[in-house]
């Protein structure tokens, strides 16, 4: 039987952890899942050099893949480094893949113009200015490290085009600052270029960081069915504006993969405001979780989960305010839970 942790997080986190496992509980998918505690709601209790206790290190390193909830990450230049960068960079979790795609009855004002979108972002999730390497050289000085590997960029890369080739999608969108950050993102688009020539039929066009930003919201339907693929922070600022383009962050679900272990994640924050309140969307945990599942083998649990929740806000009957309702949490949670024990039965 396959082990996974579930990190509960904090904000939020724990009550979209609940809402999982509901669903979990619905399909009874033969998994063993082992909760966790991480984030800074931990660390303040119990201080020391990460928000991770050696207790769940020690879990995810005997597990087969990790679901994380939203973990909240101080600003305070003395906290440790947040949780999802901590197990990324340990793990060796490479690439952050973000679908992002409209939902039937959770249509946005921009697709209600543009039609329904569906494109990918990749993301490099191990380098570049989140590798951590920061200096104070003097009291009015700092620097930080942009790290780019040829060795990085052409994994990522090939799980870009890889994913185009899965999908039956024939281009990948570069996104670089190569004017201007000719050495590193030069290095970056070199290992494309190599990576481009183990899939013909595939095509791949830069654009800088500065344009692409404009033409997601000038022109978001030219990149459908579409790989957005880039580094670090530049992906991680434009998965987030593209996620404005099907509704709101709490949509969007992420995979961070490597060669041997995965982290499944909402791609949204902790949102302490609402902690108690039971009223954060659980889509995007839900259907993080689900593809676990799926990364675990077991297809059918997951797709079944898939469905579920797409029939869920479709009839938008038992759906959260962001979505147009008044559920709670819990409320779609369990909708969803019942419409996935039907579809799996």
């Amino acid at each position: 039987m396959a082990k996974a942790v579930l990190i509960r997080g904090d904000g939020t986190g724990p009550e979209l952890t609940a809402a999982l496992k509901q669903v979990f509980e619905a399909v009874s998918p033969p998994v063993e899942l082992i909760e966790c505690e991480a984030g800074s709601e931990w660390w303040m209790k119990h201080g020391g050099d990460s928000m991770i206790p050696p207790e769940t290190w020690e879990a995810i390193k005997s597990s087969d893949a990790c679901f994380k909830s939203p973990t909240t990450t101080p600003p305070d230049p003395k906290a440790p480094r947040s949780v999802a960068v901590s197990i990324r960079q340990e793990m060796d979790l490479y690439a952050n893949i973000r679908p992002i795609k409209t939902f039937k009855g959770a249509e946005s004002p921009l697709s209600q113009v543009f039609g329904a979108f569906d494109f990918v972002c990749v993301r490099e999730a191990t380098e570049g200015l989140y590798s951590g390497i920061e200096y104070r050289l003097t009291d009015d000085v700092s620097i930080a490290v942009r790290k780019i590997t040829s060795r990085g960029s052409e994994r990522v890369a090939r799980w870009a085009f890889k994913i185009a080739l899965e999908k039956g999608w024939n281009k990948v969108i570069v996104i670089t600052k190569r004017n201007i950050l000719r050495v590193t993102d030069g290095v970056f688009w070199n290992a494309v270029e190599k990576v481009a020539k183990e899939f013909a039929g595939i095509e791949y066009e830069e654009y800088y960081i500065d344009n692409m930003a404009q033409q997601l919201i000038k022109n978001p339907d030219r990149f459908n069915q579409t790989v957005l693929l880039s580094t670090n922070l530049f992906m991680d600022v434009l998965s987030e504006a593209a996620a404005g383009l099907v509704g709101n962050i709490g949509m969007v679900y992420a995979a961070n993969i490597g060669d041997r272990y995965a982290m499944f994640e909402p791609a949204h924050g902790s949102t302490p405001k609402y902690k108690g309140m039971n009223r954060v969307n659980p889509t995007a945990t839900i259907l993080a979780g689900a593809w676990m599942l799926k990364y675990l083998g077991l297809k059918k649990h997951g797709e079944a989960i898939e469905k579920a929740t797409e029939q869920v806000i479709a009839e938008k009957k038992h759906v959260t305010v962001d979505l147009g309702g008044n559920a709670k949490t819990s409320e779609m949670a369990a909708e969803i839970a019942r419409k996935a024990a039907e579809i799996f039965s």
